[in-house]
């Protein structure tokens, strides 16, 4: 399982922009704390590039 990223929210998606609060609902995390397991793949690592300033990423090559 070692293509699975761990991806934590950090911050509140309250008051980003739109393009930024669907990259977080795509991401599947729901509220400050949720960590969910998602794929490694181009798709998703340009999702949490987009808005890694709220984000912890775990897991993978970084």
């Amino acid at each position: 399982m070692s293509n699975m990223l761990k991806v934590t929210l950090l911050k509140s998606t309250s008051g980003r922009l739109e393009s930024h609060k669907a990259c977080v609902r795509g991401l599947g995390l729901r509220r400050i704390g949720h960590a969910v397991e998602v794929q490694d793949s181009a798709a998703v690592r340009g999702m949490i590039n987009k808005v890694s300033y709220m984000l912890k990423v775990e897991g993978g090559a970084q």
